[in-house]
């Protein structure tokens, strides 16, 4: 809301034709980026079809290491980097260069398309508008009396604005009446005329007192009632990630976006580096994808018939539904410790054939991931902490996010938005050795215990059945190590900086501990099978 306000502002007042977007908390780090930009967006043969220039999102503050992988490298220098080959980088929310003609929610083929977007209605004759030339040959002695009103008012009118405007477009507002401009940007003469100039600019007979006193009117509480600012103009609203549904709609509407990756990073800003902040932040965004995924924008269904590629919306299928993903990955990290507690083992045995398929498939996403990193320049460290993190995040935030959002959507039951977190201790990295307990803490404990406790009792089964029993374990051990080194920086996150688990996680651990124990105790797997006749039963006195 606070955006489509500054753009009605802005356009009142200076109506530049680009506009940029950046957080609070960022800078402009390379002056030279705002050139880059205007390259692409004033290229002669594809300039006309780029709605925004999107620039990776750089951030200081980080700890050496990236523990909790704020840098978030495999998104900004792989997948996006990817998109630019289809139809553009989705939106982030920051670091763009916007073209203010695609936030009106204008086509980028105007001439061929503004007849079908001009209203909600499918004949294309329902809209027809008052043609120019008519109304300036028939109405010479009104045009006086509305000179001399708008000296009185200093305020023009629609009319007055349009014929003192050179170089709009003609044909969009014939076929759009002025019912129809305020259905779609509000009640507001001024701001209308703004939207028809192409290359921005404002009216020269317009008086400063009178720009302000417009602008005062296009950010009132009620300007965007019975409008479609929020919906087809501007920032769309309905969902926390507003950004993903903006840079969606542009698209659908036949856009395309470029990626901008200089060699000096254009903008610079701050990342919750604290582990609870940092769970805190993924979980917005996976709420506000499960808010899209659950909406009529789902890229599933919206958006047949217009400009979005196939591949490109993919990608958005891919944005809205990886918080699902989080069902199956909090099952995967307990079987290895189900495996090891009760003995059964989840992968086929090395010599079925079933084998060579697990084999292939993980063989293949290795490759994958090498190939990815040798193209994109991501090092191996940055791709693991990555890998680290998708782990973590899927567990909890992504989890808490997918059952959010059902309880939003279905009951009505709206959670509390909390901005993140970003402001840093006086020591240096201080915030990143804090401890804030979250609920979103448990289930990333949970696994991390019951994997640990199904290593010890993998162990000490083997041990005492013998020699026989370490061939299988190995493959068990295995993946029960795996996914305890994909929660390894979580772990180090709960011990703090005098590497001491609070109390609380303390108490967690004993009291889950005790629950497998006792579970692991009722299946018996340290006696031995008893496969004769049960000797109560036969009567026989052996002694």
């Amino acid at each position: 809301g606070a955006m489509n306000a500054l753009v009605r502002v802005s356009a009142v007042l200076t109506n530049a034709p680009f506009i940029l977007n950046l957080d609070c908390d960022h800078y402009i780090n390379n002056s030279k980026a705002f050139r880059e930009a205007m390259c692409f967006m004033m290229d002669p043969t594809l300039g006309k079809k780029v709605c925004y220039v999107q620039f990776p999102q750089r951030f200081d503050g980080i700890d050496q290491h990236d523990r909790y992988a704020n840098n978030n490298t495999v998104f900004f220098d792989i997948n996006l980097k990817g998109l630019d080959g289809i139809q553009g980088p989705v939106y982030v929310g920051t670091g763009c260069v916007f073209r203010r003609q695609a936030l009106y929610g204008y086509d980028p083929n105007k001439k061929e398309k503004a007849s079908s977007k001009a209203c909600n209605c499918c004949p294309t004759w329902c809209c027809r508008g008052r043609k120019k030339s008519k109304k300036s040959k028939s109405k010479p002695k009104s045009d006086k009396k509305r000179r001399s009103k708008k000296n009185d008012s200093n305020v023009p009118i629609l009319e007055d604005i349009e014929e003192g405007i050179e170089g709009f477009d003609s044909e969009r507002t014939s076929l759009m009446s002025q019912k129809n401009f305020e259905k779609k940007f509000g009640q507001s003469p001024v701001f209308v005329a703004s939207t028809l100039l192409e290359n921005g600019g404002v009216p020269q007979n317009a008086s400063p007192a009178s720009l302000l006193k417009e602008a005062i009117h296009v950010i009132s509480c009620g300007y965007e009632d019975k409008t479609e600012w929020g919906k087809e103009v501007g920032w769309i609203y309905g969902s926390v990630t507003e950004d993903i549904l903006t840079g969606f709609k542009m698209h659908v509407r036949g856009w395309r976006s470029i990626y901008c990756m200089p060699g000096r990073p254009a903008f610079k800003g701050s990342a919750p580096i604290n582990l609870t902040d940092r769970l805190h932040q993924v979980l917005r965004w996976a709420l506000g994808s499960i808010e899209i995924l659950l909406s009529r924008h789902c890229p599933i269904w919206y958006g047949y018939g217009g400009g979005l590629k196939w591949l490109e919306r993919f990608a958005y299928v891919n944005t809205i539904v990886y918080p699902l993903t989080s069902l199956p990955l909090v099952a995967y990290c307990s079987l290895p410790a189900v495996c090891l507690l009760t003995g059964k083992f989840i992968i086929p045995t090395i010599s079925s054939f079933n084998s060579l398929w697990f084999i292939a498939l993980f063989m293949s996403i290795a490759a994958t991931g090498i190939l990815e990193m040798r193209w994109s320049g991501v090092g191996i460290d940055e791709w693991w902490r990555n890998e680290q993190f998708w782990v973590i995040g899927g567990v909890s935030s992504h989890l808490f996010a997918l059952f959010q959002g059902l309880l939003k959507v279905l009951a009505g039951i709206d959670t509390s938005f909390t901005v993140t977190s970003k402001s840093t201790d006086d020591e240096e990295f201080g915030e990143l050795y804090a401890f804030k307990w979250t609920t979103l803490l448990i289930p990333p404990t949970t696994l991390i215990v019951i994997n640990m406790v199904g290593v010890v009792a993998g162990v000490s089964d083997a041990i005492n059945n013998g020699y026989q029993s370490w061939g299988p374990l190995f493959g068990k051990l295995f993946f029960a190590i795996w996914v305890i080194m994909h929660l390894y920086p979580f772990l180090k996150g709960l011990m703090g900086r005098q590497n001491r688990t609070p109390t609380i996680v303390i108490v967690w651990s004993i009291l889950l501990a005790s629950i497998f124990s006792l579970i692991w105790i009722r299946i018996d797997p340290f006696l031995p099978k008893q496969d004769g006749p049960n000797l109560e039963d036969c009567g026989l006195d052996c002694e």
